[in-house]
């Protein structure tokens, strides 16, 4: 009897697997080009964390987007991805740093499209590192770094599911849902925009995310807005901007001394 139910289990598996729909990448809706856009980091509450900058640079092959905050207290957070965009977006190599007393640990992330991957950390507490390296099967729409990008360029109602590499340190591969969650109005001086509110909620799986809720570190979801009229246009996001606590992510301009 055992043995039956056993064989009509691993039947309905490998009909599961059969069935499984593949991961596709996302096609471009909205090609990326250069830019160079001032950015603001704030806690939760409104204080005022860095200020910084988000660099863009489109060659013939590929674009190179950098992240790039610098703290009061030396903190330091960069995130670079490459990626093309021939009729779909495709991560090309991501490359992740973040250090100083804002964060937990020290991380360094390296992930190339080959999926051979570099992970360094250093603990705060006793100064201790740790490396880690492998390779993961990356499927096409793996998009660390992209969560925005990938945000714009859904079609108006989708909801759409991706990949990302969650670097534990130990890197999991695991889901991303991006779903519009209803709309908020926003201002341009007098002038009134309407601004898309999108969910963005790592999807673990059932057995990882009992570990990750037991261990206290199941990842919260993030939110982004986006206007979305004639040409999309990132307002803001909050979220951890990898590991940490939750902030806000917002455009801001340069300011003229008096």
């Amino acid at each position: 009897m055992l043995l039956a139910l056993l064989a009509v289990f691993s039947t309905a598996r490998a009909q599961q697997r059969e069935r499984r729909v593949e991961p596709a990448a996302v096609p471009v809706r909205y090609t990326e080009g250069t830019e160079h856009g001032f950015l603001e980091l704030r806690t939760a509450g409104g204080a005022l964390l860095a200020h910084g900058d988000l660099l863009q640079v489109a060659r013939d092959r590929e674009v190179e987007r950098r992240m790039v905050f610098h703290f009061a207290d030396a903190t330091v957070f960069e995130e670079t991805v490459t990626f093309t965009q021939h009729g779909v977006f495709t991560m090309q190599n991501y490359h992740l740093v973040q250090s100083g007393p804002a964060f937990a640990n020290d991380l360094e992330v390296t992930l190339p499209r080959s999926g051979q991957y570099l992970v360094k950390t250093k603990s705060h507490k006793d100064g201790g590192e740790e490396q880690y390296t492998g390779k993961l099967d990356l499927p096409p729409d793996v998009y660390n770094g992209l969560a925005i990008t990938i945000a714009m360029n859904l079609v108006a109602g989708d909801t759409q599911t991706v990949h990302i590499v969650a670097f534990t340190p130990q890197p999991r591969l695991i889901g991303l849902e991006i779903a519009p969650s209803g709309s908020q109005r926003v201002m341009l001086g007098q002038h009134a925009e309407t601004a898309v509110h999108f969910k963005l909620k790592p999807k673990l799986g059932t057995l990882l995310k009992v570990f990750a809720t037991l261990l206290g570190k199941a990842p919260p979801d993030s939110d982004a807005w986006i206007v979305t009229d004639d040409v999309p246009a990132f307002v803001r996001a909050e979220g951890p901007l990898y590991s940490g606590p939750v902030w806000r992510l917002d455009l801001t301009s340069p300011s003229w001394p008096p």
